[in-house]
């Protein structure tokens, strides 16, 4: 299978040759109606984009990359990743084979510049991918969503000239990254973080555990989050790069989970690991702004994940109650109460997948989105959990067996009300956003 990457290159260099993309017709598609967004850039950019003299489109229309971005995607992870499914969930493992291929189609890359051998797209592209591979397998998902939307976001924003040119081009090619934050005593309360770096006369020295961390076993690469000075509270939390093998890091356990199994997730300890100096990710004291500003594009991105196992697990009950499940002498997807649940749940997925567009869009725009990412992230967990339980019943007895993906959805929908913001967490977000406004 040809690399995504090489074949969405001369759709990226189409976008780039020109000042303002036409918009072209829709085309038909099983999801999407293609058009050129709103706010899509072609690749990433420091900048914010001008969207001042675009007219308005829908917002879940894409791009021409990010259209064959969904097509693309959608081959692979079917072709690819579908017939492996079932066989990591009951291992609780990745197959050491979809990590590599994920790679050579350069979905580890998406954002990384062409120049560090990323594929240069936009943001809105990764999370297209996201909710596309979501669709097949969310534990495969959550894996690329992490790489890309924390992991490779935080050395392109913060990374000095030096370790973007070491880091990016193993990123995206050969390496996991990992995104260290949470630890037993701060999961909601992140900045109550208990990790200590101390400076050393050659760089730092980390001590202390994680837990909760996703990509821990794949990963070569972690971003490790520490406080350098207690005595200033968040405000010595410090971003730090440590890679598997340094003395005194290891990890202490792995996690066995109601879902996303084959997602690896696990304890780290740090017994004094030294780290050079040049390791530090951009600069003392400021790793409490990275990681709010990281955790809220990485938002967006389970949102992508959770319409994606939305879709995955309504699109699976939708094709068997319409045309093989009968009852009663006819197809149970033609009684009306159950075309009622059909209908409210597509519904749902629509209002879910427009927030996470919305917030994606505006993102990209250089607008304000915390609170879209977390409306987006909020809603897009509660339908996931709605519809792939709902699911289930639509299937009866195949739904609840382990033969197909429905079972496995619902487990998989689970923790989007918990990892990276709990649901509670995202309301008070919201609340707060919104006092703002309507206070004086």
């Amino acid at each position: 299978m040809a690399s995504i990457a090489k074949i969405l290159r001369p759709a990226v260099q189409r976008a780039t040759s020109t000042a303002r993309p036409a918009v072209r017709p829709a085309r038909p598609s099983r999801i999407y109606q293609h058009a050129r967004p709103l706010s899509a850039t072609s690749r990433r950019r420091n900048d914010t984009v001008d969207i001042s003299d675009i007219p308005p489109t829908p917002i879940t229309h894409l791009s021409e990359i990010e259209a064959a971005m969904a097509d693309s995607v959608s081959k692979f992870a079917n072709d690819v990743i579908a017939p492996k499914v079932r066989e990591m969930d009951e291992k609780e493992a990745m197959d050491p084979s979809i990590v590599e291929q994920l790679f050579e189609q350069g979905l580890m890359g998406v954002e990384i510049p062409e120049e560090y051998g990323g594929a240069g797209m936009n943001f809105t592209a990764a999370i297209v991918g996201i909710e596309e591979l979501a669709r097949v397998d969310p534990s495969v998902s959550v894996m690329v969503d992490v790489h890309n939307t924390l992991v490779n976001t935080a050395i392109i924003k913060y990374a000095s000239t030096e370790l973007k040119k070491k880091w990016l081009p193993k990123l995206a090619t050969n390496t996991v990254g990992s995104f260290c934050l949470s630890e037993p005593i701060s999961g909601s309360d992140a900045f109550a973080l208990a990790t200590k770096a101390t400076k050393t006369d050659s760089g730092y020295k980390i001590s202390g555990s994680k837990m909760w961390i996703t990509n821990s076993m794949e990963a070569d690469f972690f971003i490790v989050f520490a406080n350098l000075d207690h005595s200033k509270g968040y405000k010595g939390i410090t971003a730090f790069i440590v890679e598997k093998g340094t003395k005194g890091f290891s990890i202490a356990k792995k996690e066995k989970k109601l879902g996303i199994k084959a997602s690896s997730t696990c304890v780290l300890n740090f017994d004094d690991v030294e780290i050079p100096k040049e390791n530090l990710l951009g600069k003392e004291g400021d790793g409490y702004k990275y990681a709010i500003g990281l955790l809220n594009e990485g938002r967006i991105g389970i949102a992508a994940q959770m319409t994606g196992l939305a879709l995955g697990a309504f699109e699976n009950a939708a094709k068997y109650v319409w045309n093989d499940r009968k009852q009663f002498g006819q197809l149970v997807g033609d009684f009306q109460g159950m075309q009622h649940q059909i209908a409210q749940s597509y519904t749902d997925i629509a209002a879910a997948r427009a927030l996470v567009f919305n917030a994606a869009r505006k993102k990209e725009a250089g607008e304000n989105f915390v609170q879209d990412a977390a409306m987006a992230k909020l809603y897009a967990s509660q339908v996931a959990q709605r519809v792939s339980g709902l699911a289930i019943e639509w299937m009866g007895g195949m739904g609840f067996v382990r033969e197909g993906i429905a079972e496995k959805m619902w487990r998989d929908s689970k923790i989007g009300a918990i990892y990276e913001g709990t649901s509670n967490i995202q309301l008070t977000t919201i609340a707060k956003l919104l006092k703002s406004q309507y206070t004086s």
